[in-house]
């Protein structure tokens, strides 16, 4: 599950000059142990078995009230997941070698399960092209009045190629936040100028306060400038990172930004550099605002009203950046219906297979193999995929999805929404299984880590009455006619201040306009720690959410009609608030 702190991700690009040091993505050479084993082969055929489709496509003649759930079983469940969140794999970063083995070892089980492929090009993978980016020392230089300044040294760059030569400006804070009554730019232009801003939000602000649209109701310095016709964006960074900045600097250098190419241009910014002690006095030298009271004071607010620097400064600087494509995938299959008019539709079943990747350097586990976080999910959707193409057919199609990077910013999920495979007016709800395998123990039950933590017989189920009145009952009906798990609707809470319906991939289905029910035990102490092991899984647990998700999807794909959307999301639970 997403970590609440990346809740905002359109800000990455801005305020990455101004956070601690983010885990670079690291690749080491993976023997494919229990993949060969398996018999996965290097290039993994994606064409269909015309004899097995024929076989598969043979109905049951009669089918209980949940179809083929009781053929989901603990121990198969611990089968495929102690492949998916072994050391081999890697802790499945975004983009690994890990992600990919994991991507494979999923298509290879639905085509000997003799599932469609709903990828791209008649295969289970929809391709996804990443774009890391990173600063090219050697084509980054910055100037004032004629003096030069070192990259690393004295500035650091954003990733984000450009040239910046003009007057300057400067604009306290930089912000606009219309719910707020802040405006930096109030009686001022920012065009064809290089705008000078003090790093951070305002004072009193948080990024809860950024409600409705980016570009309108609120907008960040890069972006604003950008749009406005400014050149450029020079940050002056807190106290803190001025009092570390070798340290600080060093730790910027290294960093790259890495998004999915088609997702990346959704708010762009001005070329923007955060400047060191020197440079800042140098920009300010002679006007009524000195650099070391500016410093001093530690608090933007101070200094908010916008004003021109001196105009016999002359400032440029050139940001160059290096590219480098990387493919990755979500893994995408359907089941088709029976009724020749309702396998039109489908029901859509989901979970990230991605994780966190390992720790660069250390003594110890460096391996976060997240079992639970999405290891769990992952493999209650194979199981459940297993369970649907081996049991009676149901009328309408079930659309698998095995979303990549939902740990990075919910990549995939966001991708497929924005470039399905098939369309999405044609989905009539989403199951969303993000972490089913844990649970309170009396064990574990002391560490106020774990106080949220569902019990053995417990999981949260969020959303699933938002949206459809109907799927809400349906979803209520089926576990009480089944396994009575008890459902705890804690996380509905619209001002919820763990933000959980933003937090996994359910979300991009819903703005959509798609029910969905997303299913969740909690956190606990081994949340995104290298500690999320396959031994600490409950999988009778699993067993038990793995066939309710199974029943409801049963049922919803059997159902005469879809369910009803009767109800808008609260305004706290759409994009932007």
């Amino acid at each position: 599950m997403l970590p609440v702190v990346s809740a905002h991700s359109e800000f990455a690009n801005y305020n990455f000059i101004l956070e601690g040091i983010v885990r670079k993505p690291v690749f080491i050479s993976l023997i494919l142990l229990g993949a060969l084993a398996l018999g996965i082969p290097s290039g993994l055929a994606q064409k269909k078995d015309k004899k097995k489709s024929q076989a598969v496509a043979v109905v049951a003649t009669a089918a209980g009230p949940h179809g083929n759930a009781e053929a989901i079983t603990a121990a198969q469940l611990k089968d495929y997941l102690t492949f998916i969140a072994s050391d081999e794999m890697e802790g499945r970063d975004t983009p690994s070698r890990g992600l990919n083995t994991v991507a494979k070892f999923i298509a290879m089980n639905l085509s000997r399960w003799g599932l469609q492929p709903a990828g791209d090009d008649k295969t289970y993978f929809q391709r996804i092209n990443l774009k890391r980016s990173k600063v090219d020392p050697a084509h980054t230089t910055a100037r004032i009045n004629g003096t030069s300044f070192t990259t690393g040294t004295d500035f650091i760059a954003s990733a984000t190629a450009g040239t910046a030569s003009g007057p300057l400006l400067y604009a306290g804070p930089g912000w606009v936040v219309k719910s707020k009554g802040i405006d930096a730019y109030k009686g001022v232009s920012v065009k064809d100028k290089i705008v000078v801003v003090f790093g951070g939000l305002p004072k009193g602000l948080s990024f809860n306060d950024l409600k409705g649209e980016p570009g309108g109701d609120w907008d960040n310095p890069g972006s604003y400038v950008l749009r406005n016709g400014g050149k450029g964006v020079i940050v002056i960074p807190n106290p803190g990172v001025l009092n570390n900045w070798n340290e600080r600097a060093k730790q910027m250098m290294e960093r790259s930004t890495l998004s999915p190419e088609k997702l990346r241009n959704s708010t762009p910014q001005a070329p923007t550099i955060t400047v060191s002690t020197p440079m800042i006095n140098a920009l300010f030298a002679g006007e009524k605002i000195n650099g070391e009271a500016l410093l001093k004071s530690g608090a933007a607010a101070e200094y908010g009203e916008s004003f021109d620097l001196g105009a016999g400064k002359t400032v440029n600087f050139t940001i160059g950046v290096q590219d480098e494509n990387i493919p990755t995938q979500n893994v995408v299959a359907v089941l088709e219906g029976s009724d020749p008019v309702l396998k039109n539709e489908y029901v859509a079943i989901g979970a990230h297979y991605d994780h966190v990747g390992m720790r660069a350097s250390g003594d110890g586990d460096r391996i976060f193999n997240g079992a639970d976080d999405d290891g769990s999910g992952t493999t209650g959707v194979l199981a459940i995929a297993e369970a649907f193409a081996s049991g009676p057919r149901p009328k309408r199609s079930i659309l698998f999805v095995w979303h990549c990077g939902e740990e990075k910013g919910l990549w995939g999920s966001e991708y497929f929404t924005k470039f399905p495979t098939i369309p999405l007016s044609q989905i009539i709800t989403q199951l969303n299984i993000d972490m089913i395998g844990r649970s309170k123990t009396i064990a574990n039950s002391g560490d106020a880590r774990n106080k949220e933590l569902s019990e053995p017989n417990e999981i949260y189920v969020i959303g699933s009455k938002m949206m459809s009145s109907e799927l809400g009952q349906l979803s209520e009906a089926v576990n009480k006619s089944y396994l009575r798990i008890s459902f705890n609707y804690k996380y509905d809470d619209p001002k919820d201040p763990n933000r959980f319906f933003f937090r996994s991939d359910h979300f991009n289905y819903a703005q959509k306009g798609i029910p969905i029910i997303f299913y969740f035990d909690g956190v606990h102490e081994d949340y995104h720690q290298v500690s999320d092991e396959v031994s600490k899984i409950d999988f009778a647990k699993m067993e038990k959410v793995s066939r309710t998700v199974y029943a409801t999807a049963w049922e919803l794909a059997n159902t005469a009609k879809r369910p009803t959307v009767d109800k808008q999301l609260p305004a706290e639970l759409t994009k932007g608030s």
